[in-house]
């Protein structure tokens, strides 16, 4: 098969898409932004043809790479795995006659107002939310529903521009931030637990499911320095009652959303009210994220998800081994990291359990809301959840990120 890939090389482990296409038997056809005598000689190796462009979201140019291939080759296939990217490539495939997520269910998972009012119309538990164009707008979503609420973009990813908000004063300065743009997401602010529900389906069918916690919640982990949040991929997801709870919220959102042959990563919140679905994106998780599930469930899940789009079978079976978690460790100030304490002491109480780390002294600090990956970090594995948990908690004591 001959697939066309967006964006192998940036960020870093969009190279394992690639190695896994490649790996499975399919020809990569690559759009990228990069010149190609920059992309080193291992990707390079995994990339039959390939085209370059200023703007990979750009549709027009998107576009005209793909019939590029098009001119010498059958494409059967297009991929793209980055939230920016998804409804791009979902436009030029619908143009160019090319299999794949539809670009209906592609807005759906990019913009939040309609992906919620589909689910809220099919039953799904979700909180209350609108499209907003105006203070107006806002107004009247808070007169109806209180404070506090959520403002963020209508297609953001993760917590990017997103703003809790707690009286009228705060509304107006928030909306005011969002400049020209034509509307915005409010929410309810929904109180409780938050976590995410990855999947990775076949023909509308779930082959792969994986489910992780967050510590804290995502907006007070990118907003608060002195915080050391972390999330963990659970092993117990065949166990423990909640998770078969989770997996029909997830099986119904994919079903209403149209989702056939995809990943997708949903978030959610277990909240006073129950279960509530919060938002999901027709893509993988970010972060480094699938690097965790293969750790812990001794599989090669970006093999998987080629084997999906390719074969359209998985056989990778997880084996629930390990839960597996990242704790972002951040610099006490903004500048240049100096040094980092409580290394030595980490290691020699779990050296066994630690899969990777980055830890770059030297190297000029990242805001904290650039997310888990932005500064220094350690990814670590262990056969019990809660022993897990306990690990990175620790380490976020004790080891120190300092900066000058």
């Amino acid at each position: 098969m001959n697939i066309v890939f967006v964006e192998p090389n940036f960020p870093r482990n969009q190279r394992e898409f690639a190695r896994a296409l490649h790996g499975v038997g399919a020809s990569v056809f690559a759009v990228g932004e990069t010149p190609w005598e920059w992309l080193d000689e291992q990707l390079q190796s995994w990339v039959d043809h390939y085209y370059q462009v200023g703007s990979v979201t750009d549709v027009d140019q998107l576009r005209m790479a793909v019939e590029h291939f098009q001119s010498f080759a059958w494409i059967d296939g297009m991929e793209a795995t980055i939230e920016a990217h998804t409804l791009p490539a979902a436009i030029v495939r619908e143009a160019l006659g090319i299999p794949g997520t539809s670009v209906r269910t592609t807005w759906l998972c990019r913009d939040k107002p309609a992906m919620k009012e589909a689910l809220r119309a099919a039953g799904v538990p979700t909180a209350a939310s609108a499209a907003a164009h105006d203070i107006d707008d806002l107004r009247d979503f808070v007169d109806e529903h209180g404070y506090p609420v959520i403002l963020k973009p209508r297609d953001g990813a993760g917590a990017a521009g997103t703003t809790r908000v707690d009286n009228f004063r705060e509304l107006v300065d928030t909306a005011a931030t969002f400049g020209a743009t034509e509307s915005i997401a409010i929410e309810e602010f929904v109180e409780g637990h938050e976590g995410f529900y990855d999947t990775l389906s076949v023909d509308g069918h779930i082959a792969l499911d994986f489910a992780s916690h967050y510590y804290p919640g995502v907006l007070e982990a990118m907003r608060t320095r002195w915080v050391s949040p972390q999330y963990i991929s659970t092993n117990r997801v065949d166990q423990a009652p909640f998770y078969r709870e989770l997996r029909d919220l997830g099986e119904r959102v994919n079903e209403v959303l149209g989702i056939h042959t995809a990943p997708t990563h949903m978030e959610y919140f277990v909240s006073p009210k129950g279960l509530r679905f919060s938002e999901i994106g027709a893509r993988p998780p970010g972060v480094g994220c699938w690097d965790l599930y293969s750790a812990g469930n001794d599989i090669d899940i970006y093999r998987a998800w080629a084997d999906a789009i390719v074969h359209h079978q998985v056989w990778h079976v997880p084996s629930r081994a390990y839960a597996a978690g990242i704790i972002a460790l951040r610099p006490d100030r903004d500048g240049t990291i100096t040094s980092i304490d409580g290394l030595d002491d980490i290691n020699s109480r779990y050296g066994e359990w630690i899969l990777d780390s980055h830890l770059p002294v030297g190297a000029a600090t990242q805001p904290i809301e650039a997310g888990y990956m932005a500064n220094a970090w350690i990814r670590m594995k262990h056969p019990d959840y809660d022993a897990l948990r306990g690990m990175l908690d620790d380490v976020g004591r004790t080891v120190q990120v300092h900066a000058g």
